[in-house]
């Protein structure tokens, strides 16, 4: 599973100041995405789909991670 996090979002380029009230309007919790993330599935289940430019973000950084441990 992909977890988001903060520089997701910013490699995004979203509005963080638009994003916590975003949070709080789908009932998820701001200071735990901030602590530890938050699964794209989550996000996903959502239903909207400004998540889906953030969850490539989260994918690709994911991705890069696993070819950077390959290359060990």
């Amino acid at each position: 599973m992909t977890r988001v996090t903060i520089h997701d979002l910013r490699a995004a380029r979203y509005c963080l100041a638009g994003v916590r009230p975003w949070f709080r309007r789908h009932g998820l919790d701001w200071q735990s995405f901030l602590d530890g993330g938050i699964e794209a599935e989550t996000l996903r289940a959502t239903g909207d789909a400004l998540v889906e430019p953030v969850i490539l973000q989260a994918e690709a950084r994911a991705a890069m991670m696993l070819e950077a441990d390959d290359g060990r």
